[in-house]
């Protein structure tokens, strides 16, 4: 899954919905949409900081999106969370190149299986 991005200004709590980019050549500020990878000279920031940005003076800024809409779970991560949920619940053991791997650690009260780090817990009620 997607790690959400938190708004870089200082003490700003909420999620990052736009990226600010300079470009010193041009003396242009450019905000656009949240970018897919944080850059070290780039500026995440949410919503609120986004519709608030000015620029120096003598800078022009560039607003490649006007709305700002923060960006939930996609639809891949909620499969691929699905999935691992599924494996985990899978009691067999798999071979790995004539090899299986070992057993899970013993199940605890309330859990029905384990797989690494992940657990199947038993639902109350």
């Amino acid at each position: 899954m997607r790690p959400v991005r938190q708004c870089t200004r200082t003490a700003c709590p909420r999620s990052a919905v736009a990226t600010l980019t300079y470009v010193y050549a041009d003396s242009t500020a450019v905000l656009g949409p949240l970018a897919t990878l944080a850059e070290p000279h780039s500026y995440d920031l949410c919503a609120e900081h986004a519709d608030r940005l000015t620029a120096p003076r003598g800078w022009e800024v560039v607003r490649l999106v006007t709305d700002h809409v923060e960006a939930g779970p996609s639809r891949d991560d909620l499969l691929a969370l699905a999935d691992a949920v599924r494996e985990a619940g899978r009691a067999a053991v798999a071979p790995v190149r004539g090899r299986h791997l070992a057993e899970p650690a013993p199940v605890q009260v309330g859990e029905i299986a384990r797989k690494g780090h992940l657990r199947v817990l038993r639902g109350e009620g």
